[in-house]
């Protein structure tokens, strides 16, 4: 791992950390002003902006402090010279749905920029699978048991 994945791992594991801290400040940390925002719930067009992104988190603090996880579990991060990619897999949920569900996880790709020496994360994409859609075959067209 290069200087630059390690740093944007640190950033991002900071970010988790803040989400479960309800620490909106540090949230917001890192982000552009021009952050452009995929989630679970709507608006379906995306959050724009970084005014409408601090807007969107208080009521998923407020999902959390009810007792639901917000963990990352897997991280890769790709990195190239002034742009990169991380994608993840975190358990987020409350222990209700992630007992009724033990697979279910959030999925979480964040894209960013370097900027003035930095990096800053200028796309967010959360999501969960479609559970009531039967799944794809796989891809490389072998038989599943």
């Amino acid at each position: 791992m290069n200087g630059d994945e390690r740093e944007i791992r640190n950033l991002i594991e900071r970010w988790t950390e803040a989400v479960r801290a309800g620490d909106l400040d540090a949230v917001l940390a890192h982000h552009a002003d021009d952050i452009v925002m995929f989630d679970v719930p709507p608006p379906f067009d995306g959050v724009r902006g970084i005014d409408a992104y601090r807007a969107a988190w208080p009521p998923f603090f407020a999902w959390l402090r009810q007792g639901a996880s917000f963990a990352i579990e897997t991280l890769d991060v790709t990195a190239g010279g002034d742009v990169a990619f991380a994608h993840a897999l975190l358990r987020c949920g409350t222990p209700r749905e992630l007992a009724e569900q033990p697979d279910l996880r959030l999925r979480l790709t964040i894209g960013l920029r370097k900027r003035d020496g930095g990096w800053v994360v200028t796309h967010e994409h959360h999501s969960f699978p479609d559970t009531s859609v039967e799944a794809a075959p796989p891809a490389n067209g072998a038989a599943t048991a």
